[in-house]
C-alpha cells in the first residue's frame, strides 16, 4: 500500500500515476481513517473546545475528499472500463459514509454539547457562522430523526450516488456511440473550413476517409449553425436530443427513481419538496422564491422573445420566398446565424482567427494579473495525464496561492461540457490551493492551432473565474473555503469574469490574428458589440426553460398524475421553444446538471440567472471605475473572492456594491430593458 499515490495528500495531484487498482484499497483505508478520527472526536474526555470539536470535524475527511477529487476527475476525463468499475464500486460507499456523519448520534451530541459552552456562545465572525451552519446542516440532514428514519436517509443517499453516477456515464457512452461519416463533399456545403478540418481529423483518427461528425460540442454546434444540408442538421439534432434514451444507455428509468428518492429524502426531513430542502441555506431560501424569480424574468422576456421569433420567420421568408417551410428546431441556429450576418455584416467565424487558444489563455491570465495584482506561471515540472493538458501556479508576489491544471479539448473518454473542480482546499497557514478546470473547445487541426469561437472564449473566462474563487480564498476553516458557498452565489465569480471578453482594452491583450499578430480590427470589434444583444431574448428563454423545468420536476412532478418524466419535461420546455418540439424530444435524459450528482444543480438551475443579475450589477462598478482599476479589483477580491462562505452572500455583495442587487443592469446589458425595446 505504501506505493499507492492516493494515500498521501500532494499539492501535485497524482493524475498520471493513479491506476484503477489503487482506487479500492485506498478508499477503504481512507474511509477507515476518517471514521477513526470521528470516533476519537466523539470519545474525547474533558471540556469541549472549538479546536477539539469543530476543527476536528472539519479536518476528519480531508484525505478522503482529496482522493475522491483525484479519482472523480480521472473518471470524468480519462474514463476507461477498469477505472470506471473501481469508481462505481467506491462512490456509493463514500456517499453512504458522508450521509451517516450527521446521522451519528454521538457526533450530534458532541457538536450540541460544544454549542452550550461559554466559548461557543462567545464566538464571532467565521467561527460563529461555521458552528451555526454545521448545526443547521446536521438538522437538515436528519440528526433529529429516529433510528429508522436515519437508516432510510443513508440508504437513499447511497442509492442516489449510484443512480446519478450511472446517469452521467450513460450520457458519456450514448454520445460516444454516435457518429456519422460523410464522404460526399456536397453534403458539407455551408460548413466553415474549421469545421471541415475538425471533421476530417476526426475521421483520420478512426482510420476512416471522409468527414466524421460527433456529438462533441465543437462538431455538433458547427453542423447546427452552418450546414446547409437540413437533413444533416436534423440527424445530429435528433441524436443529441434523444441521447441516453435507448438501451443499453437508457436514462429514463433512472430519472423516475432519482426524482422519487429526492422527494422522499426531502419529506423525511420535514420539507414540502426537494426544492425547499436544497434551497433552505441558499440565497433564495425556498423553491417558491426561486420560481417567482424565474417567472418574473420570463414575463419580462416574453414580448422580446415573440418579436425575435417573428423576425426569424420573416427573415427565412425573405431568403426563400413562398417556398420557405416552417422552422424546425434544427433550423433555428442555422437561420439565426445567417440573419446575424445579414443584419450586422458579422459572422462569429470572423472572430476565430483572433482567438488562438494559447493566446486566449495567456491573455486571460494577464487580465487577472492587472485586476487583482497576482501572477500566473506555467509549470513544466508537473507530469500530466494528457499531452495537451497544462499545469500552472498563481502567485501573489512570491507566495504561491494555487496550483491548477487546464484541460481544454474534447476526447471520447471525456465528459462533455466545462467545469472547475477544487482538488484541495487549503488554509492561509498552509500551502497553496489545488484546482483545475476543463472545457471541450475547438481542438487544433492539422497544422492549424486551436482557434476558438467567442462563446468558447467566454467559457474559459467563466471557468477561470470559478478557479479564482478557490485560489484567492483566505478563509481559515476548510469547509468554508472558496466555492463552498450558496449555490445561487457560486456563479457570481465565474460569470462576472466573462465581462472582460467584451472590453476592448482587455481584448487587445490577446485577440490577435494567429498568423499576422494584428489586433482585432476596430470595425470587427464594433460589429461584434452591435450584435451583442442579437436574439438575447431567445438565449434568455433557453436558460429560463432549463430553470423552469428543473423547478417543475422538483416541486410539481407526480408520476401518477403526469406520467413519463420525459413527456412532462417536454411539455414544460415547449413553452419556451422557438419551434414546436418533436414527440421524441428528450433532452432531459442527458441533462447532467440536474441528474449527474445527488444534488448538483437540481432545484438550483435558476442560480445561473440569479447570479447573472449579481454579476451584471457588480460589473457596473468596474465599468464606472475602470476595468483594470486595482482598487476596484482588490475590493472585489477582498469582499467576494477571498471570503468563501465566511459571511452571508448578500452581505458580501453589499460590501462590494454598497447596496443590494437590482435586475436593471442585466436587462440593460442584454437589451431587454424598457428603453431598449426593438
Amino acid at each position: 500500500m505504501s506505493d499507492n499515490p492516493l494515500l498521501e495528500i500532494s499539492v501535485d495531484p497524482p493524475f498520471d500515476r493513479t491506476r484503477a487498482d489503487h482506487i479500492r484499497p485506498a478508499i477503504d483505508t481512507l474511509l477507515a481513517r476518517s471514521q477513526s478520527r470521528l470516533d476519537a472526536l466523539c470519545a474525547l474526555a474533558g471540556p469541549r473546545t472549538f479546536a477539539s470539536t469543530m476543527t476536528a470535524l472539519d479536518e476528519s475527511t480531508r484525505e478522503l475528499e482529496w482522493a475522491m477529487s483525484v479519482i472523480g476527475h480521472l473518471e470524468a476525463v480519462m474514463n476507461e472500463p477498469a477505472l470506471r468499475d473501481a469508481y462505481n464500486d467506491v462512490q456509493p460507499k463514500v456517499s453512504e459514509f458522508y450521509s451517516k456523519i450527521p446521522l451519528d448520534a454521538r457526533l450530534w451530541k458532541a457538536v450540541s454539547d460544544y454549542a452550550q459552552t461559554d466559548e461557543a456562545k462567545a464566538l464571532t465572525g467565521v467561527e460563529k457562522r461555521f458552528l451555526e451552519k454545521t448545526m443547521d446542516s446536521f438538522r437538515r440532514q436528519g440528526a433529529d430523526l429516529p433510528p429508522e428514519g436515519k437508516a432510510r436517509l443513508a440508504a437513499i443517499a447511497a442509492r442516489l450516488s449510484e443512480l446519478t453516477t450511472r446517469f452521467s456515464q450513460n450520457v458519456l457512452d450514448s454520445h460516444a456511440a454516435f457518429d456519422i461519416v460523410i464522404t460526399d463533399e456536397a453534403k458539407l456545403a455551408g460548413l466553415t473550413p474549421s469545421a471541415r478540418d475538425l471533421a476530417r481529423e476526426s475521421a483520420r483518427g478512426k482510420g476512416l476517409s471522409g468527414y466524421r461528425f460527433t456529438l462533441q460540442s465543437p462538431s455538433y454546434l458547427a453542423v447546427l449553425t452552418y450546414a446547409d444540408d437540413a437533413s444533416l442538421r436534423e440527424t445530429l439534432w435528433r441524436a443529441y436530443n434523444t441521447s441516453a434514451t435507448r438501451a443499453p444507455f437508457d436514462n429514463q428509468p433512472l430519472l423516475q427513481e432519482i426524482l422519487s428518492l429526492r422527494k422522499e429524502q426531502a419529506r423525511l426531513l420535514g420539507f414540502a419538496d426537494f426544492s425547499d430542502y436544497v434551497l433552505a441555506d441558499r440565497m433564495a431560501k425556498t423553491g417558491a422564491t426561486a420560481a417567482r424569480f424565474v417567472a418574473d424574468l420570463h414575463q419580462r422576456t416574453v414580448p422580446f422573445f415573440e418579436g425575435e421569433k417573428l423576425a426569424l420567420r420573416a427573415f427565412r421568408r425573405e431568403l426563400e420566398g413562398d417556398a420557405a417551410r416552417e422552422l424546425q428546431p434544427w433550423d433555428v441556429a442555422y437561420y439565426a446565424e445567417k440573419m446575424r450576418l445579414a443584419r450586422f455584416a458579422f459572422d462569429e467565424e470572423m472572430l476565430r482567427p483572433y482567438f488562438a487558444a494559447d493566446a486566449v489563455v495567456g491573455g486571460m491570465f494577464e487580465v487577472i494579473e492587472r485586476v487583482y495584482g497576482v501572477s500566473v506561471r506555467k509549470r513544466e515540472d508537473v507530469p500530466v495525464y494528457q499531452s495537451d493538458v497544462n499545469a500552472y501556479s498563481i502567485f501573489d508576489g512570491e507566495r504561491e496561492l494555487c496550483r491548477f491544471t487546464v484541460d481544454l479539448y474534447p476526447r471520447e473518454n471525456k465528459r462533455d461540457g466545462a467545469w472547475m473542480s477544487a482538488v484541495l482546499s487549503s488554509l492561509p497557514s498552509e500551502g497553496p490551493q489545488v484546482g483545475l478546470f476543463c472545457a471541450n473547445v475547438t481542438p487544433p487541426s492539422g497544422e492549424r492551432p486551436s482557434l476558438l469561437t467567442f462563446r468558447e472564449v467566454e467559457t474559459l473566462f467563466h471557468e477561470f473565474g470559478h478557479l479564482l474563487h478557490h485560489a484567492l480564498s483566505t478563509v481559515p476553516i476548510r469547509g468554508m473555503v472558496g466555492t463552498r458557498v450558496a449555490w445561487d452565489f457560486v456563479e457570481l465569480p465565474s460569470q462576472i469574469h466573462e465581462n472582460w471578453c467584451w472590453q476592448r482594452d482587455a481584448l487587445d491583450l490577446f485577440a490577435r490574428h494567429y498568423l499576422t499578430g494584428e489586433k482585432m480590427p476596430a470595425d470587427l470589434f464594433a460589429k461584434m458589440k452591435r450584435a451583442r444583444t442579437f436574439r438575447e431574448a431567445t438565449a434568455q428563454m433557453r436558460q429560463l426553460s432549463f430553470a423552469t423545468v428543473d423547478l417543475a420536476l422538483h416541486r410539481e412532478y407526480d408520476p401518477d398524475k403526469h406520467g413519463s418524466v420525459v413527456a412532462f419535461a417536454r411539455e414544460v420546455m415547449a413553452r419556451f421553444s422557438v419551434t414546436p418540439l418533436p414527440e421524441d424530444y428528450a433532452m432531459i435524459a442527458s441533462f447532467n446538471h440536474l441528474f449527474a450528482d445527488p444534488v448538483g444543480y437540481a432545484a438550483g438551475y435558476y442560480s445561473y440567472k440569479w447570479a447573472e443579475v449579481l454579476d451584471a450589477d457588480a460589473f457596473t462598478r468596474f465599468e464606472r471605475e475602470g476595468i483594470f482599476n486595482r482598487s476596484t479589483g482588490e475590493a472585489f477580491r477582498s469582499w467576494v473572492l477571498a471570503r468563501g462562505d465566511s459571511a452571508d452572500p448578500a452581505e458580501l455583495f453589499r460590501g462590494f456594491m454598497g447596496r443590494d442587487a437590482t435586475v436593471d443592469a442585466l436587462l440593460a446589458r442584454i437589451g431587454l430593458s424598457e428603453t431598449s425595446a426593438h
